[in-house]
């Protein structure tokens, strides 16, 4: 058995979206044991020193990034629209997405909410797109939401969120192999093969 592979994202993450879009199939084709790991990165990177994206912060490397994931979304066959918002709000997904990171549900919930945000241009951070996203995935969508809405799932994504920080994650998506950590998009087959040899 290969060892696990921590996928530390987030939904308002443009790179987090490419990896997202991806894992679930090359890990399982890989049989490496996938960990989803949703956090947040605004208190990170306002911890840093950061209000925003450095993407939005730094108008160079915010044009560039925009021109690198047409380019890598095409090298997916990933649909990709450059959003109206960024980063756009996405807490109440995230929170979902933390009380069904062992579901089987999981991924499918997780790749409707990106193409929503990244495909779409469209708001994920409400009800209507919650809900929307997990229709036929679980019997009880409105017991998801209402579950996600309570003050301990809130206090969850915090704790997660510190955990990563105090893991040295500074940017999404970040994945972890044996403690070995792999930051970016680009580093996710490199993390598999990681996996890979160390099983």
């Amino acid at each position: 058995m290969h060892p696990p592979i921590e996928f530390w994202f987030e939904f308002g993450s443009n790179y987090s979206y490419l990896s997202l879009m991806r894992i679930e199939a090359l890990a399982g084709r890989a049989k490496v044991p996938l960990h989803w790991k949703p956090f947040l990165l605004g208190p990170i990177f306002r911890e840093l020193g950061w209000q925003g994206s450095p993407f939005s912060e730094q108008k160079e490397k915010g044009e560039y990034v925009w021109r690198d994931m047409a380019r890598r979304a095409a090298r997916y066959g990933i649909p990709f629209v450059r959003p109206s918002v960024f980063p756009r709000r996405a807490v109440l997904p995230m929170r979902v997405a933390l009380l069904g990171a062992e579901q089987v549900w999981m991924g499918e919930f997780c790749r409707r909410i990106m193409l929503r945000n990244w495909s779409e241009d469209a708001e994920i951070d409400d009800a209507g797109a919650v809900l929307a996203a997990l229709a036929g995935l679980v019997p009880d969508p409105a017991a998801v939401l209402r579950q996600a809405q309570e003050e301990g799932c809130k206090d969850a994504l915090r704790a997660q969120t510190a955990a990563a920080r105090a893991r040295g994650i500074f940017g999404a998506p970040t994945f972890f192999v044996q403690g070995e950590m792999f930051w970016g998009d680009d580093r996710l087959e490199d993390a598999l093969d990681f996996a890979c040899r160390a099983g």
